[in-house]
């Protein structure tokens, strides 16, 4: 594996890090702010907007750049957010700098994705993209107690000056560790060009697939606090432990994915929705039950986010592996967390804790049925008439002169 995509994953970590760390710090910070603990809340959907709107409009803006330029670029706007954080007097300013690190976050993880794929052969490129997606999970891991323990005993500032430093870090490794490439993935080149690519169907499904995989584990994960205090009985105490085991989950889970998700892109997704759907409901049934709780929270862990190789190596066979593809990929992603945490909002308000869990479960099965075109196409063996429908493949590859979508190989359930 190239060293720069290990550099890849650094910046993703403190990216992540960063989208986090006010998880973790809401009464210091509304306290420094003179705000509320839900004004609180809400930096993190603005966080997650930002990330959902603004990110594709910035990723256009550095897309005339080389892509260690761009890598650069964006990295510099993420600095100035995070100082901006570090120092804000008020709240308003703080919301000014969730919006610019949000922004500049997305837009990062599409062109980062996009050099991975420049970067490796495309037989290899689920495990690079698995690899650079460890920054996601060690962000869950380690990074946010990290910024948890030095906010709660250094003040909230010092972990946002602490998120500063790693993002300097981690620029300077992207610095002298990101070679010079002519394009970043195998994109236009032009926003034109990339555009064109949007136009194709089966993009469109990929992307709405990444949706609904995300939303059920975050619908569940945003709860995962009050479900495992009020509902399986554990102590405040343990509950970051617990947080621990299912990140150390994650990381397990997505490096499996990534040995795989290059030969068995779809097959990964179904088997990985099909589990979490039985995880979630079975969460829901025995969430009082404090073995079966821990043992559930595992299995989300494992089958969860851990997904993003194969959505990503989907989406880029799709598509491209251009910048814009994986930043709009990136924002239907995003799109996921704030469906799976505001609806599970407003479930808890209305019907309690466990409804989370059910709202996650119907998401997963949402996501196994957007998977049936793909299923259906690989039925038919992936040959298909140039112009026949797709319900009609079968009859299309005996009357017709059969002409391959693509190489079934890779792809291959």
């Amino acid at each position: 594996m190239p060293r720069a995509v290990h550099v890849l994953a650094l910046g993703i970590f403190a990216m992540v890090t960063s989208e986090f760390v006010v998880a973790g710090l809401m009464p210091q910070m509304a306290a420094g702010l003179d705000a509320t603990i839900p004004q609180i809340g809400f930096l993190i959907t603005t966080f997650a907007v930002a990330m959902a709107a603004g990110g594709p409009f910035l990723t256009v803006a550095v897309m005339r750049m080389r892509p260690k330029s761009a890598l650069l670029t964006l990295f510099a706007v993420f600095l100035i957010g995070n100082v901006l954080a570090a120092t804000a007097p008020g709240y308003g300013v703080m919301v000014a700098a969730r919006v610019i690190s949000g922004v500049a976050s997305q837009a990062f993880f599409g062109v980062a994705l996009s050099v991975c794929s420049a970067l490796t052969r495309p037989e290899v490129r689920g495990r690079a993209i698995a690899t650079a997606m460890n920054g996601l999970m060690l962000g869950t891991l380690l990074g946010l107690p990290m910024a948890t323990f030095i906010g709660g005993n250094l003040g909230w500032r010092a972990a946002f000056w602490a998120i500063t430093l790693l993002t300097v870090i981690a620029a300077l490794a992207a610095l002298f560790g990101v070679p010079q490439l002519d394009r970043p993935g195998s994109g236009g080149g032009t926003f034109r060009d990339e555009a064109q690519v949007f136009k194709k169907p089966r993009l469109w499904p990929a992307l709405s697939t990444s949706t609904f995989i995300i939303g059920a584990t975050f619908a569940a994960f945003s709860y995962f606090n009050p479900i495992l205090t009020e509902v399986s009985g554990f102590s405040e105490n343990t509950v970051p432990l617990l947080l621990i085991v299912y990140g150390a989950a994650t990381v397990v889970g997505n490096n499996v994915v990534g040995r795989i998700a290059d030969r068995r892109t779809i097959g990964v997704q179904v088997v990985g929705l099909g589990l979490n759907v039985v995880f979630l409901v079975c969460f829901t049934l025995f969430a009082d039950v404090g073995i079966a709780a821990v043992a559930l929270l595992v299995g989300i862990g494992l089958v969860g986010v851990t997904m993003n190789p194969a959505m990503a190596t989907r989406v880029q066979r799709a598509g491209n592996s251009g910048p814009l593809v994986n930043t709009v990929h990136s924002s239907f992603i995003t799109l996921g967390v704030i469906i799976g945490s505001s609806v599970g909002g407003v479930l808890v308000e209305k019907f309690g804790l466990r409804s989370p869990l059910w709202l996650g479960a119907a998401l997963a099965v949402m996501g196994l049925l957007s998977l049936l075109p793909e299923l259906r196409r690989h039925r038919c063996g992936g040959v298909v008439a140039p112009t026949a429908p797709l319900m009609t493949c079968r009859t299309a590859t005996t009357t017709a002169s059969p002409v391959p979508a693509h190489s079934p190989g890779p792809d291959a359930t």
